[in-house]
Order: structure tokens, then C-alpha cells, then sequence
């Protein structure tokens, strides 16, 4: 009734069926500081994250930082970043990772998500 004669998209749909990891995947948790809020860079770390096929979250914090965690191969990862940073080439911000250690992947995630408090 309110699909409005849409169809759902399947490649919607195979992004975020959960997926068995990769052999080396690894997961980040980092805190990103700076001109990291207002500027919509949890949504492009979403689309980004998308489209290079890492998993994980990103949301705002209270002091001003952004918390992520990210997961994928080393060359999702470092997708990610390029993919980012190229985000951002036209309307430079300055930002900088506060804290980053890698953690234990999580079996099983699908897609990236937006999270709030």
C-alpha cells in the first residue's frame, strides 16, 4: 500500500545479509577529533563504507568526537580511508584519529550503520 508502485532494490537487500569474514579481517575502533560533526561525516563514512565493503558503526559523542568502528580486509580498510579522504577533497576538514586499537572482528554484521545515543 504505501510502497508507492516501488520495487525493493535487491543489491539493498545483499548488502546487508550477514556474511561469514573474510580471512584477514580485522576490526578498528578509533575516535576521530576535530571538524568531525556538522559536516555530515557519518554519513559519508556510511557510504564509503558501503561502498568499499566494510562493516561496522559510527556515531556521535557528547565531547565533540565521532566513535567508529570499522571492519574489513586491509585493502577494504585502506579503501576506506582513500575513499574518505577523496570525500572530502573539494570541502577539505580538519580532522585527526584520537585513539585507534584494533579489536576482535564481529562474525556475522551486515552493512554499516549510523548510530545514536
Amino acid at each position: 500500500m504505501f510502497g508507492l508502485g516501488r520495487k525493493k532494490s535487491t543489491t539493498t537487500k545483499a548488502k546487508r545479509e550477514s556474511r561469514p569474514l573474510e580471512p584477514g579481517t580485522r576490526r578498528l575502533r578509533m575516535r576521530f577529533r576535530g571538524e568531525v560533526q556538522g559536516v555530515g561525516f557519518r554519513w559519508t563514512s556510511q557510504l564509503v563504507a558501503d561502498r568499499v565493503g566494510c562493516t561496522g558503526w559510527v556515531r556521535n559523542e557528547d565531547d565533540g568526537s565521532v566513535s567508529m568502528e570499522l571492519q574489513g580486509t586491509d585493502d577494504q580498510i585502506s579503501a576506506w580511508f582513500g575513499g574518505l579522504s577523496g570525500s572530502y577533497a573539494r570541502f577539505p576538514i580538519d580532522y585527526r584519529i584520537d585513539e585507534k586499537e584494533d579489536i576482535e572482528p564481529v562474525e556475522g554484521e551486515s552493512g554499516f550503520a549510523v548510530r545514536y545515543r
